[in-house]
């Protein structure tokens, strides 16, 4: 089981800090490149800039909560909840690497 996490690229666990604005307000967040492309891959999803994402997650967050406490890992969290839902929805389709699976009766 060990492999499996002992032999994940190098790329995906490297750090990486983006600066952006947030409301006007400039920002930098440090996250894994795994977490970056992840982020990326909603945004695109939504019709989104990165950028844009960001912006509306937190405002929404703010909204919901009233503060956005440690928004790293919101994001890091927001990465693994769009994981498990990927893969779960992939579980459940009757098709999946291009092949069509029979209902179990």
């Amino acid at each position: 089981m060990c492999q499996l996490f002992a032999h994940q690229p190098e790329r995906d666990y490297q750090s990486q800090t983006r600066s952006l604005r947030i409301d006007g307000h400039a920002t930098s967040i440090r996250l894994e490149l795994a977490f970056w492309d992840t982020l990326e891959e909603i945004a695109a999803k939504e019709a989104m800039s990165l950028a844009k994402f960001l912006t509306r997650l937190h405002s929404e967050v703010l909204d919901h909560c009233g503060e956005v406490h440690n928004f790293a890992s919101l994001l890091r969290c927001s990465c693994l909840i769009y994981r498990a839902k990927a893969a779960a929805a992939t579980v459940d389709s009757p098709q999946r690497d291009g092949l069509h699976l029979a209902a179990a009766e």
